[in-house]
């Protein structure tokens, strides 16, 4: 194999002039047509919505390095999917199953201050990409959410208790959750480093979590919201 071929391809140099216009030309394209689509954030975006940008990008990148396949081509199939994510956002607004069978539903976490581990293992966030979401929004430990909620674009809603309502419960910094307990106190409060469950440690020997029987703990928090 030549070195030119392998930098170059078969075209050449003679294609590089071409490619610079193609790409060019797909780019201003795929400008256009995602402000058509309307204004949102990547995170926000639905998983039709993920659909549609990766349509877009696939339509347009043939056309940058392909000599066969023209501009025009990308052009029709950047309409075509237009034209199917307005006539579906039409259809989600008018009927409530489709919506849920396209972008999924809401789903409640945290009910409470209690971590609903059922309902999060039928998710696909894990369990760390949650608590990361959830100490971006200020949160020290579960004690101090009333209800958390991850929305169809996979962010999570917190709604706090409030400072007197306050209960004791699993903190979720990084070090916290590595800290497990081995020694436990009478009278003080424990959270599942699985589960979140937290309860009082009454003396006894076998300290068995009764929400779903694992034995790993941390001492709990009460610490207030500082908001």
């Amino acid at each position: 194999m030549e070195i030119n071929e392998f930098l170059f391809g078969e075209n050449g140099t003679s294609f590089l002039v071409s490619i610079m216009l193609r790409t060019f030309v797909m780019f201003l394209l795929i400008l256009i047509f995602l402000r058509l689509l309307g204004k949102r954030g990547i995170k926000q975006l639905s998983v039709f919505e993920l659909v549609v940008i990766l349509g877009l990008g696939s339509a347009a990148g043939d056309p940058m390095i392909y000599k066969e396949i023209g501009v025009f081509s990308a052009l029709i199939a950047f309409s075509v999917v237009t034209i199917c994510y307005k006539l579906l956002t039409v259809l989600v607004f008018k009927f409530k199953w489709i919506e849920t069978l396209v972008e999924g539903k809401e789903v409640y976490i945290i009910k409470k201050g209690k971590f609903s581990i059922e309902e999060f293992r039928k998710e696909s966030l894990s369990k760390d990409e949650f608590f990361m979401e959830l100490r971006l929004q200020g949160v020290f430990h579960l004690g101090q959410v009333e209800y958390a909620i991850l929305e169809t674009t996979v962010e999570v809603s917190v709604y706090f208790f409030d400072h007197e309502h306050t209960k004791y419960g699993l903190p979720i910094l990084p070090d916290s959750l590595k800290k497990t307990v081995k020694a436990f106190e009478a009278d003080t409060f424990y959270s599942c480093t699985f589960c979140g469950q937290t309860v009082k440690y009454i003396a006894q020997n076998n300290f068995i979590c009764p929400k779903c029987n694992k034995k790993e703990w941390v001492k709990a928090s009460n610490r207030k919201v500082n908001r």
